[in-house]
């Protein structure tokens, strides 16, 4: 039998502050467990909004509780000896450290780090197809999610048409407040992270790659104090660059050419990150084997984020998860309940031996 662990808590992002707590809670409760949420700093209303819905449909007091604050929160729950689990999803080094002191602490935890996703676009692709589905999966959400595919790998002669295509749609994505519903890309969540990403742009100019398409000068009428960056996409960036190597985490699409269909694998295999990967490509033998070999969590092929239905796992390999157990699905039941074999025998009324060998079945 599967029995709770008890007490188990989520530490979230600000990016996803409703569907990322509802990958954890709702497996949680079930499996018999109360929940303690602490969301990010950066956006805490939605997580109180869920306490007083839950509240007000009848759950007991105490089943699912909210706690605020930043590091000093989550190190009370990591030293906590009553919590027995921790949920994490944010950036790879936060999650390193949630699971170093996790497993210090002697508690069971899954710990979602960051992102590189690779979208490989094969010279026989449907490149329509491919290049909407880059555009939004690079920019939606301004970039901000761990999903966001941010390298274009261009195989064989495919990179000049591909980055032609792109360049125009970038140039024309509609950025604006988020309530506008003609806009495609609102802003950064914060001035300082506005001002990492534009960092981020520069090192790539210093670094020597080709800047397509410049957003970093964009200024909206009557939102001048906003923080907001239009899409910026690269060409021609290698391997040895620090925009390829690391998470940006904003609206920044970078394309890396390559030779042919192995070099895109050992590429993306190398890479320290292994959160989602996609292929777009016609060639069924070529998306069986990609899917294969490929060293990434979540795999697509001709979809743009590979995002699993919510009845399987999310989470990927590398350094992009730490522990061994995915989330929701019977991922998330395993994580939020502990196994108990129970072995009985019930005796007839006949006075039995001693027995000096293990127990059986008989």
């Amino acid at each position: 039998m599967r029995q709770p662990l008890g007490v188990v808590a989520g530490i979230t992002p600000f990016n996803f502050p409703a569907m990322v707590p509802m990958w954890m809670f709702p497996i949680a409760i079930s499996c018999g467990n109360t929940f303690i949420l602490k969301p990010s700093e950066k956006d805490p209303s939605c997580s109180i909004m869920l306490a007083q819905l839950l509240a007000e449909a009848g759950l007991p007091e105490g089943v699912f509780n909210v706690v605020n604050g930043d590091k000093e929160t989550v190190d009370a729950i990591l030293d906590n000896p009553v919590i027995k689990a921790v949920s994490f999803v944010g950036s790879t080094p936060i999650a390193k450290y949630i699971y170093e002191n996790s497993a210090k602490n002697e508690k069971r935890v899954q710990a979602l780090g960051g992102a590189k996703n690779h979208l490989v676009v094969m010279p026989d692709c449907d490149l329509d197809g491919a290049v909407n589905g880059l555009m939004g999966a690079a920019y939606g959400s301004a970039g901000e999610r761990c999903m966001a595919q941010s390298v274009a790998v261009a195989v064989g002669d495919i990179g000049d048409e591909l980055v032609s295509r792109l360049s125009k749609k970038a140039e024309a994505l509609k950025v604006g407040p988020g309530m506008d519903k003609a806009s495609e890309m609102g802003p950064l969540v914060t001035k300082e992270h506005l001002e990492r990403v534009r960092g981020y742009v520069d090192l790539g100019v210093k670094e020597g790659a080709k800047l397509v398409v410049d957003g970093r000068d964009l200024k909206l009428q009557g939102y001048e104090n906003g923080f907001y960056i239009g899409g910026c996409l690269f060409d021609h960036v290698n391997r040895d660059m620090r925009i390829y190597k690391e998470e940006i985490f904003g609206p920044v699409l970078s394309v890396v050419r390559v030779k042919n269909f192995e070099e895109a694998a050992k590429l993306i295999n190398d890479h320290e990150y292994g959160n989602g990967v996609s292929i777009y490509t016609r060639d069924g033998d070529t998306g069986r084997t990609f899917a294969s070999k490929i060293q990434v969590g979540m795999v697509g092929i001709n979809v743009p984020i590979p995002v699993p239905m919510a009845f399987h796992s999310f989470g990927g390999w590398k350094r992009s998860l730490f522990g061994d157990s995915a989330m929701h699905g019977m991922e998330g039941i395993k994580f939020y309940t502990k196994l108990k074999t129970v072995t009985s025998r019930w005796p007839s009324g006949i006075r039995s031996n001693v027995e000096f060998v293990m127990p059986t079945m008989k």
